[in-house]
């Protein structure tokens, strides 16, 4: 089966509404940020955290409304039950398309606490939106190559340092940190550059995830593996607002957090990082076996 052509006019009018919306929260998210940044008080800071959360929870509830409204986004989600608001969760999934993004936010808005996403720090600077995921805290990242590390050394663990400084936040409110392993968007090219094991999956790059769990200690309460499948292939941003998309499917599996993964070095403990590298093979081989089954079905 093919996917439907869906409706220029109706992509038209969908990122219309999307982008008005936007700019509609994206002004009280900015005036509450700027009160946080004015005054360093820590109860205040918590507070006006808070409120910027729920001020973006309004936002997505709205996006929701949107596809609804037009048409564009049908989901089948599985696995969802028994989800709590005031829990922390590291989240990770198959990451193949920018709509991966919408599609988790209308999957887990209002049943886990609000998602915060590690972003390029490039990111900062999209119009509009990089200033509304500084005000909302998601941390800003700046990866370095093996090359560059090898001609700059001092860089080295700076990565670690980031994410622990941006983790910290985290421990005040529940929080959901999001990371997709792959690095990157799965293509058909990519998987095959990196001579990936997989058929539907680019190899997991362990690292982020070792870090979290390191720098939240025993504050995270589960892992949410999930798995996003496009059964007629991957569509774009523009795709979605069209109403080109067939139901699609997420499937969320929680698994426990072992002790020991929150205990390591992943920088300097090669017996550590090889046993979490190992760890997450594990989970990524499943997860390419039940893809291959869901886009079978």
């Amino acid at each position: 089966m093919q996917r439907s052509k869906g409706s220029t006019l109706k992509g038209i009018v969908t990122f219309s509404l999307l982008t008005a919306n936007v700019l509609f929260w994206s002004v009280p998210l900015m005036f509450v940020a700027l009160l946080k940044f004015l005054v360093p008080v820590p109860a205040w800071r918590r507070m006006t955290s808070r409120g910027m959360i729920r001020a973006a929870e309004a936002w997505i509830s709205t996006n929701n409304a949107i596809f609804g409204l037009m048409n564009a986004l049908q989901l089948d989600a599985r696995g969802t039950d028994d989800l709590r608001r005031k829990d922390w969760y590291l989240v990770i999934s198959n990451h193949q398309s920018w709509v991966d993004i919408l599609v988790l936010q209308a999957v887990f808005n209002h049943h886990i606490p609000f998602l915060k996403f590690f972003l390029k720090q490039q990111l900062i600077w999209v119009p509009v939106l990089g200033l509304c995921w500084w005000a909302l805290d998601f941390p800003f990242m700046r990866r370095h190559s093996p090359e560059y590390l090898a001609k700059h050394p001092g860089m080295r663990g700076k990565d670690l340092a980031a994410t622990r400084k941006a983790c910290e936040k985290f421990r005040e409110i529940p929080t959901s940190v999001m990371n997709f392993v792959e690095g990157t968007r799965f293509t058909e090219e990519k998987r095959l550059r990196a001579k990936s094991p997989y058929k539907h999956l680019l190899p997991p790059k362990a690292g982020g995830a070792a870090y979290v769990l390191s720098a939240m200690g025993g504050t995270l309460r589960a892992m949410l593996d999930v798995t996003i499948v496009y059964r007629h292939g991957i569509p774009t941003l523009w795709d979605l607002c069209c109403g080109r998309l067939e139901p699609v499917i997420v499937d969320v599996r929680r698994r426990g957090i072992e002790d020991w993964t929150a205990s390591g070095d992943y920088t300097e403990d090669k017996a550590f990082k090889k046993r979490f590298r190992d760890s997450l093979d594990v989970i990524w081989a499943e997860k390419d076996v039940l893809l291959d089954d869901l886009l079978k079905s």
